[in-house]
C-alpha cells in the first residue's frame, strides 16, 4: 500500500470510527444496563491471548484498538448469549445447510483432485504463521471477509446457492487438515462473527479427531453442522493417518442495537485495513496461477476436446 493511500486509509477509519464511536456511547448512557448472561463464560477481547501480528502499520494499530472496545460491545448486547458452542437447533437454517451435503461433498471431490495445488491458509493469510507454518491445513476460498471468489464459485455453484441461506454470510471456504495436524490453542480476531463447521470429510477413528472451544471437546460427523464463537479459545486436530474436511464459514453475529450498526460498520470497514487487503491480493496470485494450469491442461495438444 502507498503511504499516501495508507494516510487516507488512516483518516478515514479516524473519522468514520470517531463519529461511531461518539454516536455509540450517547445511545448506550440512556440504554438501561444489561447484565451478561451467568451461564457464558468469560471473553478475551482484542488481541488478548492470541500472538500479536507482525503489522507496524498506524492503520492496523488504530484499527485493532476500535475491534477491542466493540468487542465488549458485542458481547454485552448478544442476542443469542455467547455461549462458547451453540444448540443448532438455534438457527432454523442450519438444517437446511445439512441437507446440501452430498451435492456439496461431490464438489469437494472435484476440487481435491487437485489437492496438492491447494494454497495454505498462511498463504493467503499470513498472520495465519503464529499458529501454522507447515502445509497440513489447506484452503478453497469462496468468500473472504465479504469478498467473492468468482472462479471458485464457478467450480463450485452448489455449494454457493447453499451458502445463500445462511444470514450476515461473511467467509465461506473448505478446510482441508491433512494427517497429523494439530493447530494450537488460540483464538479468533473478532466477536462479532460466528462460526459454523458441515462435516465433508471425517475420517476415523474418531477420537483422533476433534475440535476444542473453550472446554468443550466437539467431534466432526459428516453431514452434520457444528456452530461455534472461536473468540473462545480453541484449538483442532486431525491424529488419524487421512485427510479431514469441513465447509468453513463465518456469518454475523446476532446482535442488539447499537452492537448490530458498530458491528456492520466495523466489518464494512475491515476491508480497507492492510492485513486484509493482503490477503485479497495474496488469493487473486493464487486464483490465476491456479486457473492459467487448469487452462494450459485443458489446450495440452492431444488432449481430447
Amino acid at each position: 500500500m502507498s503511504q499516501r493511500l495508507r494516510i487516507a486509509a488512516e483518516t478515514f477509519l479516524r473519522m468514520r470510527f470517531e463519529m461511531s464511536r461518539e454516536m455509540t456511547e450517547s445511545i448506550v448512557t440512556v440504554i438501561a444496563p444489561m447484565k451478561r448472561e451467568s451461564s457464558s463464560p468469560d471473553q478475551t477481547f482484542g488481541t488478548d491471548g492470541i500472538a500479536p501480528m507482525n503489522r507496524p502499520s498506524a492503520v492496523t494499530r488504530f484499527f485493532m484498538g476500535i475491534v477491542a472496545w466493540v468487542e465488549r460491545l458485542n458481547f454485552r448486547y448478544a442476542k443469542l448469549g455467547n455461549p462458547p458452542v451453540y444448540d443448532n437447533a438455534t438457527f432454523p437454517w442450519a438444517a437446511e445447510i445439512e441437507k446440501e451435503w452430498p451435492v456439496i461433498r461431490a464438489e469437494l471431490d472435484h476440487i481435491l483432485l487437485r489437492q496438492s495445488e491447494l494454497p495454505t491458509f498462511q498463504d493467503i493469510s499470513t498472520d495465519v504463521k503464529t499458529i501454522s507454518t507447515d502445509s497440513r491445513w489447506k484452503t478453497f476460498f469462496l468468500l473472504g471477509f465479504g469478498i467473492k471468489s468468482e472462479q471458485n464459485i464457478h467450480a463450485c455453484p452448489q455449494t454457493w446457492r447453499a451458502l445463500q441461506g445462511i444470514p450476515g454470510l461473511k467467509t465461506a471456504m473448505f478446510s482441508i487438515f491433512e494427517p497429523g495436524k494439530h493447530l494450537p490453542a488460540h483464538r479468533g480476531p473478532y466477536n462479532g462473527v460466528l462460526r459454523l463447521h458441515l462435516g465433508l470429510i471425517v475420517p476415523e477413528p474418531a477420537d483422533q479427531l476433534a475440535i476444542r472451544v473453550n472446554d468443550q471437546i466437539c467431534h466432526w460427523k459428516e453431514g452434520k453442522v457444528l456452530i461455534f464463537d472461536d473468540a473462545y479459545e480453541h484449538e483442532a486436530w486431525n491424529h488419524t493417518d487421512k485427510t479431514r474436511v469441513v465447509l468453513f464459514v463465518d456469518f454475523v453475529k446476532p446482535l442488539k442495537f447499537p452492537a448490530n450498526f458498530i458491528n456492520w460498520l466495523l466489518m464494512n470497514l475491515a476491508v480497507f485495513t492492510p492485513f486484509i487487503r493482503e490477503g485479497l491480493d495474496n488469493h487473486k496470485e493464487w486464483e490465476k496461477r491456479f486457473y492459467a494450469e487448469a487452462e494450459a491442461l485443458r489446450n495440452r495438444p492431444g488432449k481430447a476436446g
